[in-house]
């Protein structure tokens, strides 16, 4: 129906008008949870990116010796900085999950490899029906700028593992681009220091039956600065990581994907 014929049958009564609609408010409060070490050059090309809509930005910061925090302050002046002394990422998250207020907790890498526009994608998931939403770089539509031959084998490697140990049809694994509802937290119980937090995120969600999405992320080269992430010795904490959870908490393997 056109907007005139709308309008008229309108004054006539026949249809009510409609009402201009805030997207907006339809959202439930969404938190983004950055983990910083460094990443000052970065962030000009991250913060000003992240939805209005947001509820609250959270910086971790892990005692960067750079102007990180300053310039997380003056790009987002409602920015909500965490300092933590542990080492790692998921010491980062997990101080991050602890402060966010907001209904839904989306994990945000700095370095600008993740698009931040992206996150709609995931929120939409979560108000459909999804109770965590990961993103994927080998879906169609998906890809990535910043993963070497090696690792790429490495994380095929590592899903084939997880789909053997705990069903699932993951198609990525170690990709931290995360978002789930906030009530989910004590479910997924993360109590790991290192990257293999997002492998354990996906794992316990698995085996705890959560409803789990994949939608397709692009992965960008990192803007500035060198990574922390070491590819063997990390892969080797995700790798202890899966196998301890299916020896500590045997599951079933009908789970998210499995017939």
């Amino acid at each position: 129906m056109n907007a005139p014929v709308s309008s008229l049958l309108a004054q006539v009564g026949a249809v009510p008008a409609a009402a201009p609609i805030n997207l907006a408010l339809a959202l439930p409060r969404v938190s983004f949870i950055v983990p910083t070490l460094n990443e000052a050059k970065n962030l000009p090309w991250l913060l000003p990116r992240i939805p209005q809509w947001v509820h609250e930005v959270i910086i971790v910061d892990g005692r960067s010796t750079d102007d990180t925090v300053a310039v997380a302050r003056c790009l987002c002046k409602d920015v909500k900085v965490v300092m933590e002394s542990r080492r790692g990422k998921g010491a980062a998250l997990q101080a991050g999950f602890w402060a966010a207020t907001g209904d839904i907790i989306v994990m945000l890498d700095a370095d600008g490899s993740m698009v931040p526009e992206e996150a709609i994608v995931f929120v939409s998931a979560l108000m459909a029906g999804a109770d965590l939403v990961k993103g994927s770089r080998f879906l169609q539509g998906a890809g990535t700028d910043d993963m070497s031959l090696f690792r790429m084998l490495g994380n095929w490697g590592l899903i084939l593992i997880v789909r053997l140990l705990y069903g699932g049809l993951f198609s990525d694994l170690c990709y931290g681009y995360i978002a789930f509802w906030t009530r989910h937290l004590a479910t997924l119980n993360c109590d790991c220091d290192g990257f293999e937090i997002e492998t354990l995120i996906n794992v316990r969600a698995l085996k705890n039956r959560l409803s789990i999405v994949e939608v397709a992320s692009f992965e960008s080269s990192r803007i500035s600065g060198v990574s922390n992430l070491r590819a063997i010795p990390d892969g080797w904490r995700v790798l202890k990581t899966i196998l301890r959870e299916r020896v500590l908490s045997p599951v079933s393997l009908v789970a998210y994907g499995a017939p």
